[in-house]
């Protein structure tokens, strides 16, 4: 075994990597993470007790988000950036230590280890990493928030590179950190933290989104254009808003067309963008079909975050990262200085040399349907449900993947009566985007809120339907969740789901293979939550709920 990973839909055989990530993750790289990880746990060790003193947790927090963004899968492949993030991570953790003084000799190895030798790193983090707790419940457990703690990162860091912090939540980043540290704290206890790990997804979630619809305004019901135009381009992927905006105004007059990608798709539907002219679009599908659409698009490309696959001999000289994305051999835009925007100049000259976009389909989608909007039509809603044209709202948010069972997702939609309408938000989308469900009413069958940074929109709907038919619980109204679910940031929302009680939801393809059958079984018994099944029989089943 040269790794232990198991933090994604796609682990082998629903058990875990060791060889080789599914994902194109080499060992080394898997090991430097989990150092990464251990090293932030002993950030939080330290960045707790100063919190406790009433010491700000911002620099300790802030850290502990971009460090951890890095560790998502699909969003960074480069060992030597991550040499580069442990040495930091060392250094604000004896920072911390020295602050909080003397606390005597029973500290975690991760708030003491010293990292003196960097070619031990990769055998040093397969020791400290997923296997290094044995008792596979409280594993599952410390895991579950790990993974959790990803996807809050992930969220939380895109809110501060828009101005949006809270040092609430960075508190809680680093008490729930310390916690998985702590060999005292029960598997009750671990149960209780992994639920708060979901309450402080919920409010990064609403932090991110306040971030996002300051900056930006509210997303508003859009036709988004799927062909292309005649001049050279750029494709924009992941989901950094703020990389979004600096592009459009660095790209604007220079004949270079913008087009997004994948979970970059939400970006047409923010007035501030569409004053664009050359905001050409989408082109293409989901993240696993990268390497077909990147080599037919011609132009140059830029990876804004996580949702990187191995890169193709065929793009490797116009693909850029940015950001914590990254990938060895391709060039990387560096971050903002002294308040300055990103230096986005490479990518653009790489697009005048390229070729326009080769269309590989035509006509339009549409999408735009955050809260805000989804409020807006809140009477047409609430009147179409009450005269039955309505009959069920199923939430099919979450992640897309390769896996072939993923046809599942596809199948619900087209199975579901035409009574129903879906709820989306994430890549999971491009499972139904494109088929022509139709409309109740004027209202769209398939209502896109956005990426998976906006599931907060898809709480708030369902919270506004509660308050709008005057109910207590959030479960009794007519509404079904069918989660697809790939990586951590679908993690971070299944949590904050169970943190606001929902009940019943499917998940799949799989469980995540890091639920011990212990965990598994206190979660079903607790939430009812269950695995996909057939496509036909969960359709019967959801429509027939009360």
């Amino acid at each position: 075994m040269k790794m232990f990973c198991w933090q994604c839909q796609e682990a082998l055989k629903n058990e875990g990597c060791t060889a080789r990530g599914v994902c194109g993750k080499e060992p080394d790289t898997a090991n430097l993470q989990d150092l990464l990880t251990f090293v932030v746990k002993g950030i939080g060790y330290y960045g707790s007790i100063l919190a406790e003193r009433g010491e700000s947790a911002a620099e300790a927090g802030r850290f502990a988000l971009r460090a951890l963004f890095a560790t998502i899968t699909n969003a960074n492949f480069d060992d030597a950036r991550f040499h580069d993030l442990i040495a930091e991570a060392l250094e604000l953790r004896d920072r911390l230590a020295e602050r909080c003084g003397d606390l005597g000799t029973e500290l975690p190895d991760a708030a003491t280890w010293r990292g003196d030798d960097p070619s031990e790193y990769p055998t040093k983090g397969y020791h400290v990493g997923v296997l290094s707790t044995e008792n596979e419940d409280i594993r599952s457990l410390r895991e579950t928030i790990v993974y959790g703690l990803r996807g809050i990162a992930a969220y939380g860091d895109h809110a501060a590179v828009l101005g949006k912090e809270d040092d609430e939540i960075y508190r809680g980043v680093l008490q729930l950190l310390a916690a998985v540290l702590d060999d005292r704290k029960t598997a009750d206890e671990l149960t209780a933290l992994v639920l708060e790990t979901g309450n402080l997804a919920v409010k990064t979630m609403a932090l991110l989104d306040a971030a996002n619809t300051g900056a930006y305004g509210n997303p508003e019901i859009s036709t988004v254009n799927i062909g292309v135009g005649k001049n050279p381009a750029i494709l924009i992927s992941g989901h950094d808003l703020r990389d979004m905006e600096e592009l459009l105004k660095q790209t604007e007059g220079t004949g270079v067309d913008v087009y997004t990608h994948c979970e970059m798709l939400p970006a047409n539907y923010y007035p501030e963008f569409k004053k664009y002219s050359h905001f050409i679009g989408n082109y293409g599908n989901s993240w696993w079909k990268q390497n077909k659409e990147f080599d037919a698009f011609n132009g140059a490309i830029l990876m804004t975050t996580n949702c990187i696959t191995p890169v193709q001999d065929s793009y490797r000289d116009r693909i850029f990262t940015t950001g914590m994305a990254g990938y060895p051999g391709v060039q990387h835009i560096p971050d903002r200085s002294n308040g300055s925007a990103k230096n986005f100049g490479p990518v653009i000259e790489r697009a005048k040399q390229c070729d326009p976009p080769t269309e590989i389909e035509s006509g339009s989608i549409v999408g735009g349907f955050a809260h805000a909007q989804v409020t807006a039509l809140a009477d047409k809603v609430v009147d179409a449900v009450k005269s039955g044209a309505i009959q069920r709202f199923v939430v099919m948010a979450g992640c897309d993947g390769r896996q072939k069972g993923r046809s599942y997702f596809t199948e619900v939609a087209e199975a579901l009566p035409e009574s129903s309408v879906i709820l989306t938000a994430g890549c999971a989308k491009y499972r139904y985007n494109k088929l022509n469900l139709g409309e109740i009413d004027g209202i769209p069958r398939v209502l896109d809120a956005g990426q998976c940074n906006d599931s907060y929109s898809l709480v708030m709907i369902a919270l506004k339907l509660k308050e709008a038919f005057g109910l207590e619980n959030i479960n009794d109204l007519p509404i079904s969740y069918d989660i697809a679910w790939y990586e951590q940031k679908a993690v971070c929302v299944l949590l904050a789901l169970l943190s606001l009680g929902v009940r019943n939801i499917r998940l799949g393809p799989t469980l995540p293979a890091f639920l011990s059958p212990g965990v598994a079984k206190v979660i079903s018994e607790n939430f009812n939550l269950m695995p996909t099944g057939d496509a036909r029989e969960d359709v019967a089943a959801m429509t027939a709920a009360g």
